[in-house]
């Protein structure tokens, strides 16, 4: 959050809650000082104005003036100590004001302070403790130019003014800081709400990468090995195999090359998208898995794909990619059964399910994170994935997705 430019000028209290991590800044700033300063000459005066009104008075002796004059000025030095002991401070100037006349302007301070830096409830207990020995003072040494009932409507007066003028600037000091802890929260929630924004499109580029990447890069692996491994192959086999891999590879660097232009932004690159995948295009994906030599029988009782919502059609697709990639990886030679059933207002339904490989296989390593990427995929489309071991060592996966009514 951007700070004060100038926090000196601010009380120590906000000037610590400014920066809350420099613990120098719980010491007096230098407004603080100007204001202890202040209220120590306006105490003072008071005491002096009020020491010279007892001296002119006559009646008072030398040795009680003399203590008056001890006592005053030990009342407005303690006054040091009001940001400290705000409570004791104003209670011990409060009794003391009702024998000492001169140390009533350093109580009015010690009340202010407490008003400020304590909570109402102290301050209302001492504050009506004020209020109630205000008569004791003019009666135990009355001042003779004023009357006693003037001299007790104006203590009483003063008391409530100072009071609430504490009061009204510890509320307006709470009101700062409430205002100020209220911005360093919504900026922290704005700093996570970043991060989080971030974390998924790292996540929906992640999982992106791998369903497009895996299918091409696999089709490399399986060809690439097959061409290892049976050196002797027919060379139309071989043919068909190089074929594959050759536009595999150039399938590849253009998904590639489209991930890495969403990373870069728009405007980066002068080519245009390719079009996302559909369940239209579901049938190019089973062609192009039988020309690398799978197996595959397709039952998809859809009466109008094209009319499928285009998330949930490219939900699907990946889906379909990801599971031929699987069964290719783990069951090569298998015969793999893609189905998809479903309609507006029913939902869409795919479910692709493989036996269990009955003859000995490369394995090409694999970390599970497809079928984790499938299951997210179809939770944030609204419906779900499930998946596991058929009875007969197989491996199938059903999704369910919604599709509105029309």
């Amino acid at each position: 959050m951007t700070r004060t430019e100038y926090p000196w000028l601010l009380p120590s209290a906000m000037a610590e809650a400014e920066l809350p991590g420099d613990r120098a800044r719980a010491r007096r700033t230098v407004r603080d000082w100007v204001v202890d300063i202040t209220a120590f000459l306006i105490a003072a005066g008071i005491a002096l104005i009020a020491l010279a009104a007892i001296e002119n008075e006559g009646s008072t002796p030398d040795a009680v003036l003399a203590v008056d004059s001890v006592i005053g000025a030990a009342a407005c030095c303690a006054l040091w100590v009001r940001r400290r002991w705000p409570v004791g401070l104003a209670a011990a100037l409060t009794a003391l004001s009702i024998v000492e006349p001169v140390a009533g302007g350093a109580m009015m301070v010690a009340l202010f302070s407490l008003a400020v830096h304590r909570p109402f409830k102290p301050a209302a207990i001492v504050g009506a403790g004020a209020l109630i020995v205000a008569p004791l003072q003019p009666w135990l040494r009355p001042d003779p130019d004023t009357g006693y009932v003037t001299s007790v409507i104006f203590g009483v007066l003063l008391i409530l003014l100072v009071l609430s003028w504490g009061m009204v600037v510890r509320s307006r000091r709470q009101l700062v800081l409430t205002l100020r802890e209220r911005a360093r929260r919504a900026e922290a929630e704005a700093d996570l709400r970043a991060e989080q924004a971030q974390r998924l499109a790292r996540e929906a580029i992640a999982r992106e990468m791998h369903d497009v990447l895996a299918h091409r890069l696999t089709l490399l692996s399986v060809h690439a090995g097959a061409l290892e491994f049976r050196p002797d192959a027919p060379t139309a086999e071989i043919a068909r195999a190089a074929g594959v891999i050759r536009d595999s590879s150039h399938e590849a660097l253009q998904d590639l090359r489209e991930i890495i232009g969403v990373l870069r932004g728009p405007g980066d690159t002068g080519e245009g998208e390719r079009p996302q995948p559909t369940l239209t295009t579901l049938d190019a994906l089973i062609d192009e898995s039988r020309q690398a030599g799978m197996k595959v029988t397709v039952d998809q009782r859809v009466a109008a794909p094209g009319d499928a919502p285009a998330a949930t059609g490219r939900t699907v697709y990946r889906i379909a990619q990801e599971c031929l990639t699987n069964a290719r990886k783990h069951a090569p030679g298998t015969e793999v059964t893609v189905t998809v059933t479903g309609g507006p207002g029913d939902g869409l339904t795919i479910e692709v399910a493989n036996p269990a490989p009955t003859e000995p296989y490369e394995r090409v390593p694999g970390s599970g994170q497809g079928l984790i990427g499938l299951t997210e995929r179809a939770t944030l489309a609204g419906g779900r994935l499930e998946h596991g071991p058929t009875p007969d060592g197989g491996f199938a996966v059903r999704a369910r997705l919604p599709w509105p009514a029309a």
